[in-house]
């Protein structure tokens, strides 16, 4: 590895982990250790700037190091959760013995191998033994664990298993499609490939019937 390689490898592997670190600061009790936090964040992204033979101090790089730190907390703001802080009590008993699905939802997460974005929709489903969850819980358990770095493989299963211990369900779905800009920009260069994953629990698993039900509801579009 050249010296120049070096730099940037040893930049970004500074960068990263104190992102994730700002991301799991609370409010209260921690100003002066995010400060910091934000500051060394800022410095990694100014030295990476300079690595690659860039100018940070010209007009258009002068608030990069503030802009990149600001949303490298947003991408990893979801090390900072717990399950039970997005479920937020939202778990209640209910009668209700059919498939609920929540489809077509939109995520963006970063691929921990090479910290480019990849981007699709979230399909998930599950079937109920007592208990139900606030529809748009489903929803933030998806923004939950997208933002962190993330391997589509392991992100589907992630959602599913949560799901299946805070409900304790009879059956648990969970799709995703995925368009992943390391296979669109670089590499292989391939910009209409898509990824996809599933993640089947309990009678989806079990049963072929029900498997079926689950996907022609998330391939379904309303008339």
């Amino acid at each position: 590895m050249d010296a120049r390689r070096a730099g940037h490898a040893g930049a970004i592997a500074g960068i990263l982990p104190e992102a994730s670190k700002h991301s799991q600061f609370s409010v209260k009790g921690a100003d002066v250790s995010h400060a910091e936090n934000r500051r060394m964040i800022e410095r990694l992204v100014r030295d990476l700037l300079k690595e690659i033979g860039e100018d940070p101090d010209r007009e258009g790089l002068v608030k990069t190091p503030e802009r990149v730190e600001r949303m490298l907390a947003f991408l990893t703001s979801g090390y900072g959760k717990q399950v039970d802080d997005v479920l937020n009590k939202a778990v209640f008993q209910d009668n209700y013995d059919e498939i609920v699905v929540v489809k077509d939802i939109d995520f963006f997460s970063l691929c921990e191998h090479h910290l480019l974005p990849f981007f699709g929709k979230c399909h998930v489903g599950y079937l109920p033994d007592g208990k139900i969850v606030g529809l748009s819980k489903l929803v933030r358990l998806v923004e939950m664990y997208s933002r962190r770095l993330q391997v589509q493989e392991r992100l589907t299963s992630q959602i599913a298993n949560a799901l299946l211990e805070a409900l304790q369900p009879r059956g648990v779905a969970v799709v995703m499609e995925a368009q992943h800009l390391c296979m669109m920009m670089r590499g292989v260069e391939k910009q209409n490939s898509k990824a996809v994953t599933s993640s089947m629990h309990g009678i989806f698993r079990e049963r072929i019937e029900s498997r079926n039900e689950f996907m022609q509801l998330i391939r379904s579009h309303a008339t």
